[in-house]
């Protein structure tokens, strides 16, 4: 591992805390709220593609979501479901807005190892309200430097979050549990990044290569970092 690491940054979601089988949950109830028009795994189908459609206009967070959700019910019905359904698929949409904040184990633990020796950052997407909500409500603001809520996680948005910081590639390590999003783009500007795996991950940030870097290591679960620094 490279000694150098001045700066590490956390993923939030799926990192610090549970998100994934929330959103899952409510596309589980989404598609039986629309069975009557299609099977279930045709729904989920549709509204996969509407996401993945509309992400460059709403970003990655609950509220894109439920326009993807709202959206599929006009596709799949045709224009003709009747309000009270958008209204339903809307509740759907505010209580994943109202989810409890569950760390993940050892978070806490590692921030507190972690942060008299470095400058810890939070880099995540999503929605700006709800993840300044998550981190509020998580009790781990304390433990960070900065917080970077990001549109998107390519090379680009790192390197300027790097510049932000003033910190240089050879100097940042990157934690997340999504290869395609927050290792593989921190690995190509030089950075360091370990991937700790969740057991749910969604199927756009979903990624099977072979991964071949020096500075780049796989670890089973977050605290696991403290045995490489």
């Amino acid at each position: 591992m490279n000694n150098n690491i001045t700066v590490i940054a956390f993923d939030a979601d799926d990192t610090l805390w549970i998100n994934e089988p929330y959103f899952q949950e409510a596309e589980k109830e989404f598609c039986i709220l629309l069975e009557d028009y299609l099977p279930q795994h045709s729904v989920s189908q549709e509204l996969f593609k509407t996401e993945i459609n509309n992400l460059h206009l709403y970003g990655y967070g609950v509220k894109g979501f439920m326009l993807c959700m709202i959206e599929t019910v006009s596709k799949v019905s045709n224009g003709t479901a009747p309000l009270s359904l958008i209204n339903k698929t809307i509740e759907i949409g505010h209580e994943l807005l109202q989810k409890p904040v569950e760390l993940l184990d050892g978070v806490t633990e590692t921030l507190e190892h972690l942060k008299e020796k470095y400058r810890l950052v939070v880099a995540t997407k999503g929605d700006l309200l709800d993840q300044e909500r998550k981190l509020k409500k998580s009790g781990l603001q304390e433990y960070f430097h900065h917080i970077e809520i990001m549109s998107d996680k390519k090379e680009s948005d790192y390197q300027k979050l790097l510049k932000h910081l003033d910190c240089k590639p050879e100097n940042f390590l990157m934690l997340g549990n999504s290869i395609k999003s927050d290792i593989l783009p921190v690995l190509e500007i030089g950075g360091s990044a370990a991937h700790i795996p969740y057991h749910v991950t969604w199927v756009h940030e979903q990624h099977d290569l072979n991964i071949e870097y020096s500075n780049f290591m796989e670890l089973e679960k977050l605290n696991d970092i403290l045995d490489y620094l």
